[in-house]
C-alpha cells in the first residue's frame, strides 16, 4: 500500500503544492484545511495521480477538530507515515495597530495548529514506534522583521517546541523523526488574502521562490533524516546574517523592513481576509508574483546532494592545493 500523508494547510500556497508533490510521488494524501471546495480541487488533483484523497475541512487552530480529522485519516485510509504541518496566518501591521484578537487568532493558526498537528501525529507514531512529522518554519523564525511581529513570533514558537519534543523523543528512543524546513519568501496568494493594515498591497522580499520549490524540500526532507532544512540561500543568509550581527539587522530592517514588504499599489478596499474566516475563491498553490519567482533553488540542490557537493567541493580544493604546492617546487 501506499505511505499516508497528513497536510494542513493543503488548499492553498505551501501546503496545495505540497499535497501535489505527494500525491505525484505515490503517497495517499490528507487534506486539511478551512475551506471545502480548494480542498475537493485538492483532492481531485491527487486522484488524478491514482492515489486516494481524503479531504477533511479543519481549523487547526481548534485541537479537537484536528485530532478529530487524524482519527478520520487512520479509520478511512490506514496508518499515518507522515504528519506536514503548513498552515499559517499572518497580518501585516506595526504592533500598535494589531488587537489581542488579532494576534491571537495568528498565534493559534500558526503556532498552535503545529503544535496540534504534532500531538496527533506522535499519539499515533508513538504507539506503532514509527512515522515523520515535518514542520514548516520560515527564516523568519530566525531572524524577524517589522509588520509580520504575529508570524515571526509563532514561527520562532514552533522553533522552540519542536526542539523539545525533538530531544523527548530521543530520550524515549521512539523510532519517530521530526525534522524542521526553514522557508524563504514564497509566491503564495497569503499576500492577497492576510489581513493588511497599511494601506498598500503587501510583496514577499525578493528573491522570491515558486511554491514548488518548498515543496520538493519538504518531501525531501519527508525521506530523509534531516535535522533542519534550510531551503534557498535567502534562509540561510538571514539565519547566519542574524547569528554575527542582529543588532546591525535591527537597523537595517528598521529601514528597509517597511518599504521591502509594501508595494506602491494601494490596498483595495475589498481586500479580503483570511485570519477569521477562510476566502472564498478559486486560489491555488500561486500568487500573483510569477513572473518575479525562481522555480528552483540551487542552494537545495546542493543540499540534496550534499556528500556529493562536499565530495566534489574536497576534491577540487586538493587538485588546488596539489597546483600550488607544483607551482612553489617550480
Amino acid at each position: 500500500m501506499n505511505k499516508i500523508v497528513v497536510i494542513t494547510g493543503a488548499g492553498a500556497g505551501v501546503g496545495r503544492a505540497t499535497a501535489d508533490e505527494f500525491a505525484r510521488a505515490g503517497y495517499d494524501v490528507v487534506l486539511l484545511s478551512r475551506d471545502a471546495e480548494r480542498l475537493e480541487r485538492a483532492a481531485d488533483y491527487a486522484r488524478r495521480q491514482g492515489v486516494r484523497a481524503l479531504p477533511i475541512p479543519t481549523d487547526v487552530a481548534d485541537a479537537a477538530a484536528v485530532e478529530a480529522a487524524a482519527e478520520r485519516a487512520e479509520a478511512e485510509l490506514g496508518p499515518i507515515d507522515v504528519w506536514v504541518n503548513v498552515a499559517m496566518a499572518t497580518v501585516f501591521s506595526p504592533v500598535a495597530k494589531l488587537t489581542p484578537e488579532e494576534v491571537e487568532r495568528g498565534t493559534r493558526v500558526t503556532y498552535l495548529g503545529q503544535v496540534h498537528g504534532m500531538m496527533s501525529a506522535l499519539k499515533r507514531m508513538r504507539t506503532r514506534d514509527r512515522g515523520v512529522i515535518v514542520n514548516v518554519g520560515s527564516a523568519l523564525a530566525y531572524r524577524s522583521v517589522p509588520l509580520q511581529s504575529v508570524y515571526c513570533g509563532a514561527k520562532a514558537a514552533i522553533r522552540g517546541f519542536t526542539d523539545s519534543l525533538r530531544s523527548e523523543i530521543i530520550h524515549d528512543k521512539l523510532n519517530v523523526r521530526i525534522t524542521m524546513v526553514d522557508l524563504p519568501a514564497v509566491n503564495t496568494p497569503q499576500f492577497d488574502w492576510a489581513l493588511n493594515k497599511m494601506g498598500r498591497r503587501a510583496q514577499p522580499v525578493p528573491p522570491i521562490f515558486e511554491p514548488e520549490v518548498p515543496a520538493r524540500a519538504i518531501r525531501f526532507a519527508a525521506e530523509h533524516d534531516r535535522r533542519n532544512v534550510w531551503v534557498g540561500y535567502p534562509t540561510v543568509q538571514a539565519i547566519l546574517a542574524n547569528r554575527i550581527a542582529p543588532g546591525l539587522l535591527d537597523r537595517y530592517l528598521a529601514r528597509s523592513g517597511y518599504s521591502g514588504q509594501l508595494t506602491q499599489e494601494p490596498k483595495p478596499d475589498n481586500a479580503p481576509s483570511n485570519l477569521f474566516e477562510p476566502v472564498k475563491g478559486d486560489y491555488g498553490s500561486h500568487g500573483r508574483f510569477d513572473s518575479r519567482s525562481k522555480p528552483r533553488s540551487i542552494q537545495m540542490f546542493t543540499d540534496r546532494h550534499r556528500t556529493a557537493f562536499w565530495g566534489l567541493a574536497g576534491l577540487l580544493a586538493l587538485l588546488g592545493l596539489h597546483r600550488l604546492a607544483r607551482r612553489f617546487d617550480v
